[in-house]
């Protein structure tokens, strides 16, 4: 019985951060009606960090200390948090947000490029190595580059780059950061805090634009701060301690999902079968890059995975 219930709960979770995640391509886009792309991703940062801070405070615990420290925590928030999120909003000016959360999906497999260039990833699979070429294929065909008249073409290419910027960020976290003792509710949110300080000089570069009174996209953006950030970066890493690394993956799988339902069924969207096909052949390559292989000396280990900052060891995750 009581496995029945672990069970439920982390389904529920599972499907919690799927929604969350999924829907934040359609806050970025009602967000976008109101402010600009450096607007947007300043408010979601100081949105998360605040919620994050309450957290952090609420339940006892500090920021954490030392120069170093801080050093790694602000590298890890420009590839992690400030770098795709402005990214995202600038990318999501010429594409769908559908397509937006299709392109993220590319996010493991960047990881896996990232874990070949940087040693983590020592011997690549020929599996894993297929599906890294089957996601690139599955790009190129909503990429479309035989169409040259085909719009969004440097949007779609922002998010891509947001992706890689992700897991570049992922990479960095697990070297430099988890598994270190510090409780991950500290990290998460001097992280998003560091995110806002990075962001914040922008404004000053032609990023500060009047703000329209449209009460839909202000409300969006404040769904995007506190949830679709906030609470969605603190709830991975309580779903990571619970049921470890590899179930937390699921939800990589699930976020192209909610965000093309999401745009079509709220935005009305178009989703053709193009970019049907294309976002098939993505997570199909996603999903062989996952495949566990066998180790030499028996062991199974699972691809690049799609999370952010991923612990070195699960009892290393404290709220």
């Amino acid at each position: 019985m009581n496995g029945v219930l672990e069970k439920s709960r982390a389904g529920t979770r599972i499907g919690v951060l799927s929604l969350l995640w999924g829907s934040t391509f359609l806050w970025i886009e009602l967000a976008l009606h109101a402010l600009s792309p450096v607007e947007v991703t300043l408010a979601r940062c100081l949105l998360g960090s605040v919620t994050l801070l309450a957290i952090c405070f609420g339940t006892g615990h500090r920021l954490p200390r030392g120069g170093a420290l801080w050093a790694r925590v602000a590298v890890a928030a420009l590839f992690c948090n400030a770098l795709p999120f402005f990214l995202f909003s600038v990318g999501q000016q010429r594409i769908d947000s559908g397509l937006a959360g299709v392109l993220n999906a590319t996010t493991p497999l960047w990881s896996l490029l990232v874990g070949v260039i940087v040693g983590s990833e020592r011997r690549l699979h020929p599996s894993r190595l297929m599906g890294f070429l089957l996601g690139f294929a599955g790009v190129v065909v909503i990429f479309a580059p035989w169409r040259a008249t085909e719009a969004g073409g440097w949007g779609a290419l922002a998010i891509v780059a947001a992706a890689l910027s992700y897991a570049v960020g992922f990479t960095f976290m697990s070297r430099c950061l988890t598994g270190r003792g510090i409780p991950t509710i500290s990290l998460s949110a001097a992280q998003l805090l560091a995110a806002s300080a990075l962001i914040a000089p922008c404004l000053a570069l032609g990023g500060l634009t009047p703000v329209e009174a449209d009460p839909t996209a202000l409300i969006a953006v404040v769904i995007l701060g506190v949830a679709a950030t906030g609470i969605t970066f603190h709830l991975t890493y309580q779903n990571i301690a619970a049921e470890g690394a590899t179930n937390t993956a699921a939800v990589g799988y699930l976020l192209p999902v909610v965000s093309v339902a999401l745009g079509v069924v709220l935005l009305h969207e178009d989703f053709g079968l193009r970019t049907a096909l294309g976002t098939a052949v993505v997570l199909a390559g996603v999903g062989l890059s996952r495949r566990p292989v066998r180790t030499a000396a028996g062991a199974e280990t699972a691809g690049a995975l799609p999370t952010r900052g991923l612990p070195r060891h699960e009892g290393d995750v404290r709220q």
